[in-house]
């Protein structure tokens, strides 16, 4: 089995939902349903990535396509995400959930600050462990009151409602790493840690929610019952997701683990950028894509 990890930054707003209302929200953004935090359910991300890989394999001389312009079955994008109809064979990518690991929160005293917390940054490392990284860093749990930064800009820090002491923190390690995973510009100043308790209400209440109508075109006024609001992840948020490739599960074919995920590599080695989730059409959903392979 060959491992990478993935990085999504988002460059726009980005709205993958669970298609049902909670709450006042009629349109919600995927959540893990332990923690709250948003998410990018893994089945969507591979899409994204089948869609990525399908617009690649009808430019490429080894696949063909039929009077419908759909790629044949003998085509590496069947191989590698599994046939789209029949059951011929598995696809040879396993991909996980994109999970939060910045997220982007509004603060009265400046720019924006990147927030993160203790059990996110221990979920990271728990992944590159089982990806076979190397890069381990420790970060104790900061207060209630109390963020954790890199530098001494200030001593007060307010987050949304809240109001922070702040206390400087050797970060080094934790930014190298961050840094590995995605090019954020500034992160020694943006970057902070907060609660666990603290992030997980910003998590849920700091994340963007607009309002959506519809306009009848002859009076020009909104339609009876098109009014909803809409949830959606800020851009400059990261997310990243695991990917495993294992040995081509066609029968007789020759591809290795290392072809498979070299698949995969390559659909972002000139442009790297995956457009994941709704409303595409209004821009939204496209992230810059950082590639991490294992060893």
């Amino acid at each position: 089995m060959k491992q990478a990890i993935l990085s999504l930054l988002t460059e726009t707003s980005l709205h993958a939902g669970t298609g049902q209302m909670t709450g006042v929200i009629d349109l919600p953004i995927q959540r893990e349903s332990h923690t709250d935090w948003p998410c990018v359910y893994g089945s969507a991300v591979k899409g994204a990535m089948r869609m990525l890989a399908t617009e690649y394999a009808k430019k490429d001389k080894n696949c063909e396509v039929d009077e419908n312009n759909n790629l044949k079955k003998d085509c590496w994008v069947n191989e590698v995400f599994g046939p789209e109809e029949g059951n011929e064979h598995a696809g040879s990518v396993a991909i996980s959930d994109a999970k939060l690991l910045l997220l982007p929160v509004r603060s009265l005293t400046g720019y924006f600050k990147l927030v993160t917390c203790p059990a996110l940054l221990e979920r990271l490392q728990r992944d590159c462990k089982r990806l076979g990284f190397k890069e381990v860093f420790s970060t104790e749990i900061p207060d209630d009151n109390q963020a954790f930064i890199s530098d001494e800009s200030t001593d007060n820090l307010f987050l949304e409602e809240f109001r922070f002491e702040t206390k400087k923190k050797d970060l080094e390690k934790v930014i190298n790493v961050i840094s590995i995973l995605a090019d954020i510009n500034k992160l020694e100043e943006q970057l902070v840690i907060v609660n666990n308790d603290i992030f997980s209400h910003l998590a849920r209440y700091a994340t963007p929610v607009n309002a959506h109508i519809k306009i009848d075109n002859d009076t020009k006024i909104v339609k009876k019952g098109q009014l909803w609001y809409e949830e959606t992840l800020p851009s400059d948020t990261l997310l990243y997701t695991t990917v495993a490739a294992f040995k081509s599960r066609k029968d007789k074919s020759e591809k290795t683990n290392s072809s498979i995920l070299k698949h995969i590599m390559d659909l972002f080695s000139e442009r790297p950028y995956l457009q994941i989730g709704g409303n595409e059409t209004v821009g939204m959903g496209w992230c810059k894509i950082k590639t991490w392979k294992g060893d």
